[in-house]
């Protein structure tokens, strides 16, 4: 008895039908076909109504070969086929007529190269096994594991069982599920593959599961580390029950595009080196893109029972051609300790690795320091052949405050970086590598060498496997919006409290703070306290030129733009009317007038405004500023928007202007900079080559006697970091620093 399915979408008055070469279906006349029917819940999926029984013909006793079509109908009875050319088939085995077949079809109009079906009462897809003394094997993987798409879900891992049975009188027990990734398989280990007691288990999952098809392409990486970790830390599981592991190979999808290959081929070529046999199925199945060769799959995720062949041919028998005393024999060897000795001298100083554990463990009871460096030739030369030191990160479990918490091992497994061991330290390193297992800890991001990942809720690990420094900042919209996920608050290196750049602020949009990863290390953040705890300092540039955001960039204190930054105002009442407009007219197509000569814009209600940066090389101003007009108004209106939103959200405002000022007009200024505040608590600190003494007594009001030339500084590259030295020793004297900077974001919310 046979039942057909298949999806598909229509119009209103429109049904499917099903025609095909049987007289149980017609025998090509549209007029008797079969309807199907669907239903609210479970549109666009149709299905006959009733089980249909196809019998064999009397004429053979071989398969016969069922030809079939579906037909779109309309309200008026007319069919439509749905496609020209090959027809949909099935094969008719007198030997399959114990259960009811399920037919799934698919997708309307698009035909199978090899048909789909399943026994509908029948849950165990295992062959049936006779009492033996062969091995017990363990599948676990997903659904191409369990035979999905494969006629009578008689994939690859049905093919192996019977084999196996026959050849060796193994017995084979699939486990797997549907949609199961590493982070499930690891999570169902113990529940279900642990009872089994097996002696081999074949760990069969796919790339595909852990998203890397359709999640965007900053996370690709991530998906790629968190599938090798993950298989890694179900080897190390495997082996814990005294099992040997054996690892499916990645396979394509039909939806993987020429990054996705690129990511496929490292990750098998990986696995290949991991002293783990792989099943390798990449070869046979990948037309070189990462996508299924021709005809061998189902569905973008599946192959057909085509592909399951071809899995399974690919197989090598004879890595179960193992008799129990050797699995014995290789069970006690990983029961043994497997730490490994390195180095031992005179004063007790030991070093030791565990291969398993991917760790290296140094023992310092003497009363010196020792510093392990990439120059110890004698102790480099021994980790390189004994230790088994992967390529990447290594981080302290116990590390101490003022102890480096890592170090960086190169392709050829000795230590690249150089860590001082104090006297009584006893400290085990491990490889980041583990981290990114999914029981470990939440990967939030990585781009194949910046990670940032959540070990819990009040700790972040950011690991820089690069030769270069990561600036990690608000303006990198993938990762402040990947530290969402993290309890708002600030967090801190409680191992290096003072150094600049290791304080991360996280509000409810995601990272507040720049932050940075020094090359190929690992910096740990704690949670130290709520935002509110802190008073965070934002601070506005008001002109007179763009010397303060030159200084600014050059201490990294930068963020995204203010309306002052890139303009002239040279007359400070200019700036105090303008703040107390809130910016209207400042970029008014009617009162802005372009000087081919000078090369600037320059504004006819506040003559003391002018623009250099607004024309591109490409324009001609002088005939056409309406493109020129239309990007000032994005620009300035987002950078107007920046001002009012961190007067709102900023604890403290330092607002900072170079250039000549008067005194009325800087009382004028910090009258109407009051105002705007609100209350809030705020400073006006002037730079400009005149005498102090014209602003004595002025509150709120700091004033040093120092010229900041913008175009000396773009001259001279020792004369701008002077200045901006210059600059960073007045703003720490104010109390602000990467500590408690406030920074706004590129795209302030609106209120």
């Amino acid at each position: 008895m046979y039942q057909f399915q298949v999806s598909a979408y229509t119009q209103t008055g429109e049904s499917i039908g099903l025609v095909g070469s049987t007289p149980e279906l017609g025998l090509w006349d549209i007029t008797k076909c079969i309807y199907l029917r669907t239903s609210a819940d479970s549109y666009p999926l149709w299905w006959t109504d009733k089980e249909l029984d196809i019998q064999p013909s009397l004429e053979s006793d071989n398969c016969q070969r069922v030809e079939y079509k579906y037909v779109r109908i309309d309200a008026k009875g007319r069919g439509q086929w749905e496609a020209i050319g090959a027809n949909r088939w099935i094969s008719i085995n007198p030997d399959e007529q114990s259960g009811n077949i399920v037919v799934d079809d698919g997708a309307y109009g698009y035909l199978q190269p090899y048909p789909f079906a399943y026994f509908q009462d029948l849950t165990d897809t295992n062959p049936i096994q006779k009492e033996s003394g062969g091995l017990k094997i363990v599948v676990i993987g997903s659904s191409v594991a369990l035979g999905q798409k494969a006629w009578l879900l008689r994939g690859w891992a049905w093919l192996l069982a019977k084999d196996l049975q026959q050849k060796y009188g193994h017995q084979v027990i699939n486990l797997s599920e549907s949609g199961a990734n590493v982070s499930r398989a690891i999570a169902r280990f113990a529940s279900v593959v642990t009872p089994e007691k097996p002696d081999i288990v074949i760990i069969a999952l796919s790339l595909g599961n852990e998203g890397l098809a359709y999640c965007p392409p900053h996370e690709r990486r991530a998906a790629q580390r968190r599938f090798e970790s993950g298989l890694q830390q179900l080897v190390k599981m495997t082996r814990k029950l005294g099992a040997r592991p054996i690892l499916g190979g990645v396979y394509p999808n039909g939806d993987f595009s020429p990054e996705h290959h690129w990511l496929l081929q490292d990750t098998h070529n990986r696995m290949l080196n991991w002293g783990v046999p792989v099943l390798d199925w990449l070869a046979p199945l990948d037309n070189g893109q990462g996508r299924w060769k021709e005809g061998i799959s189902f569905d973008p995720s599946h192959p057909n029972t085509i592909g399951h062949n071809l899995m399974y041919e690919a197989i090598d028998l004879r890595l179960f051609q193992i008799e129990k005393d050797e699995l014995a024999k290789e069970k006690q060897r990983f029961w043994q300790p497997n730490e490994v000795p390195i180095y031992l001298d005179n004063a007790g100083f030991y070093v030791c690795a565990c291969i398993e554990e991917k760790s290296l463990r140094i023992r310092n009871p003497s009363k010196y320091s020792y510093t392990i460096a990439p120059y110890w030739q004698e102790l480099q030369t021994v980790l390189q052949s004994k230790a088994g030191l992967i390529p990447g990160i290594y981080i302290a479990k116990n590390a101490q405050k003022g102890t480096l918490p890592f170090f960086a091992v190169e392709e050829d497994g000795t230590i690249a970086t150089s860590v001082e061991i104090p006297p009584g330290a006893d400290l085990e390193y491990s490889a980041a590598f583990n981290l990114f297992a999914p029981n470990n800890s939440q990967v939030l991001f990585y781009d194949g060498h910046l990670g940032i990942l959540q070990k819990d809720e009040h700790h972040i690990w950011v690991i820089n496997e690069s030769d270069n420094e990561y600036n990690i900042q608000p303006m990198w919209t993938e990762v402040r919006k990947a530290l969402k996920v993290m309890p708002s608050g600030v967090y801190e290196d409680p191992l290096h409290p003072d150094v600049p750049f290791r304080t991360m602020m996280i509000g409810k949009d995601g990272l507040e703070s720049r932050v940075k990863a020094p090359p190929k290390s690992a910096v740990f953040l704690q949670y130290k306290c709520k935002l509110s705890d802190i008073s965070r300092v934002a601070i506005l540039p008001l002109g007179d030129r763009c010397a303060v955001r030159m200084m600014l960039y050059k201490m990294e204190y930068d963020g995204p733009a203010f309306p002052f930054d890139l303009t002239r105002t040279t007359n400070i009442a200019d700036i105090a009317d303008i703040i107390e407009n809130r910016f209207d007219d400042m970029w008014n197509p009617s009162f802005l007038h372009y000087s081919p000569d000078a090369g600037r814009i320059y504004h006819s209600k506040w003559t003391g405004l002018s623009f250099a940066h607004e024309v591109e090389d490409t324009e001609d101003p002088v005939n056409d500023m309406s493109p020129v007009y239309e990007r000032m108004r994005v620009r300035y209106t987002a950078r107007s928007q920046r001002f009012g939103y961190v007067l709102q959200h900023c604890d403290q405002v330092l607002f900072i202007r170079t250039g000549i000022a008067d005194r009325g007009g800087v009382i004028d200024l910090l009258n109407k900079l009051e105002k705007k505040c609100q209350g809030k608590p705020f400073q006006l600190l002037i730079l400009s080559p005149q005498s102090s003494d014209e602003f004595l007594d002025i509150p709120n009001m700091l004033h040093y006697n120092f010229e900041f030339n913008p175009d000396r500084m773009y001259d001279d590259l020792g004369h701008w970091m002077y200045c901006t030295d210059v600059m960073r020793g007045i703003i720490e004297s104010l109390g602000v620093s990467s500590k408690n900077l406030f920074w706004c974001p590129p795209n302030p919310p609106k209120n």
